[in-house]
C-alpha cells in the first residue's frame, strides 16, 4: 500500500519528468548575449557590478523572486535585475541566479549582458533599463514535437494565452499560471506569463502582445516559450507548475472580454487580428530601431530567427561567386565574401549537398536551430537561402580569417603568447556552450584551426557547428585514412563510429598543441614523430615546455604556464573518452592560477604509426576499417 510520503515522491518524479525532459527547469538556457561595447573603466565597473550582484543575492535569500540593484558611482555605473519564475522554490531560484551570474561574467568587459533560463532572467547594464518593456530581438521558440490533437490543442492554448495576456498586466507582481482543458480529450494546456515588475501596466501588456505574436507558429507544439526584455511566456502540454500555484485569473478578464474575443475571433476567422498585431510589432520595432543607442545589449539580428535571403541577392553580393571573392573551401563546401545591398559584409557558404525535398526541409529546420545559438565565441549564422540551385548559408564576416593561416601561413609566428592563450581559453568556452549550455547538445565533429575564425580583436569564433547533421546519413561519419600521421578526429569516432562530446575534446586538445607549438598536427619533425607523439615524449621526460613555438618571446610566458597548457591538451587527448575532461572543466583548468593541483594521472594517447595501426593502452586495430564505419549516435540530442 502506498503511503502519503511515497505518493509525494511519485508525484515529484512525475512532475520532474514532465518538465520538458529536463532534470531542472532553471538550468535550461534559452538565450544569452553580450553588448558589443565595452566599459571605459573595467575596475570601477567590476566593483559596481559585484556590489549589485551581491544585493540581488541578498534579496533572493530573503525570499523575493524579483529584485533590482544599482551602483551609480565612479566612471562606470552598474544596474542589474533578476527575476525568477514564481513556480520555482526559493532554493531553485537562488540556484538559477547562481548559474546565471556565473555565465553572464563570460561577457567580461561588455557594458551590458543578459542570460535567460527557463527558470530565471538576469541582466545588467551601465545605464538604467528597469522601465524597458520591449526591445528589438524578441523571439519565440517552439518544441520539435507536435501534440496529438493539434486543432483542439491549438484552440485551447490560444484562448489560454489570450486570457493570460489580458489578465497578467492587472495582477500584482505581473505573474500568472493557468491551464485550460482541451475539448474532446483528457489533455490540458498549461501556460504562464510574467512581466518585469518595474515596467508599467501598459508596458507589460505591450510586451505580452509581442510575445503572443511570436508564439503563433508554435501553437501545435508540445512546448514553447517567448522572451522579451520585459516579459516571458511559456506553455506546455504537460504540467510544469503545481496545481496550488495556479492563478485564478477569472476576475481579471471581465473588463477585457471584448479584447479577448477580438483576438480569438481574429485567429479563428483567418488571422485578421494577427496581421494587425504583426503590423503593430513591425511598427514598434521600426520605431525602436531609430532610437537604438550604445546602451542596448544586442543588435536587431542577435535574438531573431534566421533571415531568408533571395538567391539572386547573394549571387550579386558575391559577384556571382567569383574566384576573387572566395575565402576558402572546407568539408561542407566553398565560402565567399559578400557585400549585401545595405553595405553589410557577410560570408556566404555554398553547401556541397545534393538537393531533394527532404534535404531542403531538414536544411531549413537545422538552420532554425543553429541560428538560435548565440555566444561570443561562435560564428553567428545570420540566415540562409533554400530557393535556388544550391543551399546557401550566410554568416557574419570575420576580418582576420581563420586560425590556420596565422599559425601555418605567411603570418606564421605573429601571434603573441597572450593572443594564443586567449584563443585557447575562448575556444574552450565556445565548445562548452555547444556541449552543455545550449538547450540541446551540439557536437561539432570537426574542430581544427581552419574552423576557428578570428575577429578584429583576434578573438576566436568557432565556425561550421551543427552542419554535420545536414549531411546524408551515408556521409555523416568522418572517414579518415591514417597514413603515419595523426589528424584531429578522435580515434574511437574515426574507427568505431563512437561519437560523444569527448570527440570534440580530443580534437580541441590537438588544436591546443598546434597553437602552443606552431606546428601542424600531421607535420613530421623526425621519422614517425608527429605532434601528439612528440608532445607525449616530452611530457614523459618533463620537457614539455620545449614544445613551445620558437617564435614566441620567452619573456611573454612562464614555464609553469606553458607546461600547464600542454598538460591540459594531453588530458584532452587521452585514449579513453571517459578520462578526458568536459569542456567546462577545461575552462576551469585554464583559468586556475599556477599549476594544475590534484589532477589525475594523464594517460597515454592513442597513436597511429606508419603502418596505419592504432596503438593505445589496450587495443590494436587497423585504420582501414574507418572507411566502412558509420556513426550510430547523433550529434544533437535533447537535454
Amino acid at each position: 500500500m502506498i503511503n502519503s510520503e511515497m505518493l509525494k515522491i511519485i508525484l515529484a518524479i512525475i512532475l520532474a519528468i514532465s518538465k520538458l525532459g529536463e532534470s531542472d527547469p532553471e538550468t535550461v538556457l534559452i538565450n544569452q548575449g553580450c553588448s558589443q561595447y565595452n566599459v571605459t573603466n573595467l575596475s570601477d565597473f567590476n566593483a559596481n557590478l559585484n556590489a549589485t550582484f551581491a544585493q540581488l543575492r541578498d534579496a533572493l535569500n530573503s525570499g523575493k523572486y524579483f529584485a533590482t540593484a544599482e551602483q551609480p558611482t565612479g566612471s562606470d555605473s552598474a544596474y542589474a535585475l533578476v527575476q525568477c519564475r514564481n513556480y520555482l522554490s526559493s532554493a531553485d531560484c537562488i540556484a538559477c541566479f547562481t548559474a546565471a551570474e556565473s555565465l553572464i561574467r563570460n561577457c567580461s568587459a561588455a557594458n551590458g549582458a543578459r542570460v535567460v533560463y527557463l527558470g530565471c532572467f538576469l541582466r545588467y547594464e551601465s545605464s538604467n533599463f528597469f522601465d524597458q518593456s520591449t526591445q528589438e530581438g524578441a523571439f519565440g521558440s517552439c518544441g520539435n514535437q507536435t501534440v496529438r490533437d493539434s486543432s483542439a490543442f491549438q484552440t485551447a492554448l490560444s484562448e489560454l494565452l489570450v486570457d493570460l495576456q489580458v489578465a497578467t498586466p492587472k495582477i500584482n507582481g505581473y505573474f500568472a499560471a493557468s491551464k485550460r482543458a482541451v475539448a474532446g480529450t483528457s489533455e490540458e494546456a498549461y501556460a504562464i506569463s510574467q512581466c518585469v515588475e518595474t515596467i508599467s501596466e501598459s508596458g507589460c501588456k505591450q510586451c505580452l502582445q509581442v510575445a503572443y505574436g511570436n508564439l503563433q507558429r508554435c501553437l501545435t507544439s508540445t512546448v514553447g516559450w517567448a522572451v522579451d526584455v520585459g516579459c516571458f511566456v511559456r506553455f506546455s502540454d504537460s504540467p510544469f507548475f503545481a496545481d496550488n500555484q495556479t492563478t485564478d485569473i477569472t476576475s481579471f478578464l471581465k473588463t477585457g472580454s471584448s479584447n479577448k474575443k477580438a483576438i480569438i475571433g481574429g485567429t479563428v476567422a483567418g488571422g485578421i487580428c494577427l496581421l494587425l498585431l504583426a503590423l503593430f510589432v513591425w511598427f514598434m520595432l521600426s520605431r525602436k530601431r531609430k532610437v537604438t543607442k550604445r546602451g542596448n545589449i544586442l543588435e536587431a539580428t542577435e535574438l531573431q530567427g534566421p533571415i531568408n535571403y533571395r538567391y539572386k541577392d547573394l549571387v550579386s553580393a558575391t559577384r556571382n561567386f567569383s574566384e576573387e571573392n572566395k575565402l576558402g573551401e572546407g568539408g561542407f563546401g566553398e565560402i565567399y565574401k559578400g557585400t549585401l545591398n545595405n553595405g553589410k559584409v557577410v560570408a556566404v557558404k555554398k553547401l556541397a549537398i545534393g538537393l531533394s525535398h527532404r534535404i531542403i526541409s531538414d536544411f531549413e529546420n537545422e538552420v532554425k536551430l543553429i541560428s538560435n545559438v548565440h555566444h561570443r565565441n561562435l560564428v553567428r549564422l545570420l540566415g540562409c537561402c533554400s530557393k535556388g540551385p544550391e543551399l546557401l548559408l550566410v554568416y557574419e564576416f570575420m576580418a582576420n580569417s581563420s586560425l590556420d593561416k596565422l599559425l601555418f601561413g605567411e603570418k606564421r609566428g605573429c601571434l603573441s603568447w597572450k593572443q594564443r592563450y586567449d584563443i585557447i581559453l575562448n575556444t574552450a568556452r565556445g565548445l562548452a556552450y555547444l556541449h552543455e549550455d545550449f538547450h540541446v547538445c551540439i557536437i561539432h565533429r570537426d574542430i581544427k584551426p581552419s574552423n576557428i575564425l578570428l575577429d578584429d580583436d583576434f578573438q576566436p569564433k568557432i565556425a561550421d557547428f551543427g552542419l554535420a547533421r545536414l549531411l546524408p546519413q551515408s556521409q555523416s561519419h568522418v572517414s579518415t585514412k591514417f597514413a603515419g600521421t595523426l589528424g584531429y578526429t578522435a580515434p574511437e569516432y574515426a574507427i568505431h563510429g563512437q561519437l560523444s562530446e569527448k570527440a570534440d575534446t580530443y580534437s580541441y586538445g590537438v588544436v591546443v598543441l598546434e597553437i602552443i607549438s606552431g606546428q601542424k598536427s600531421n607535420e613530421l619533425r623526425d621519422t614517425d614523430d608527429y605532434l601528439l607523439k612528440r608532445a607525449w615524449k616530452l611530457y614523459e621526460n618533463d620537457l614539455h615546455v620545449d614544445l613551445v613555438d620558437e617564435h614566441l618571446d620567452p619573456n611573454e610566458y612562464t614555464q609553469e604556464d606553458a607546461k600547464k597548457v600542454v598538460e591540459i591538451a594531453l588530458m584532452c587527448t587521452q585514449a579513453a573518452p571517459a578520462s578526458r575532461p568536459t569542456m567546462s572543466e577545461v575552462v576551469v583548468l585554464l583559468k586556475s592560477k599556477g599549476s594544475i593541483q590534484n589532477r589525475p594521472v594523464i594517460t597515454r594517447p592513442t597513436f597511429i604509426d606508419a603502418e596505419t595501426k592504432v596503438r593505445g593502452d589496450t587495443s590494436t586495430s587497423t585504420a582501414s576499417s574507418a572507411s566502412n564505419a558509420t556513426a550510430s549516435i547523433t550529434d544533437v540530442s535533447g537535454r
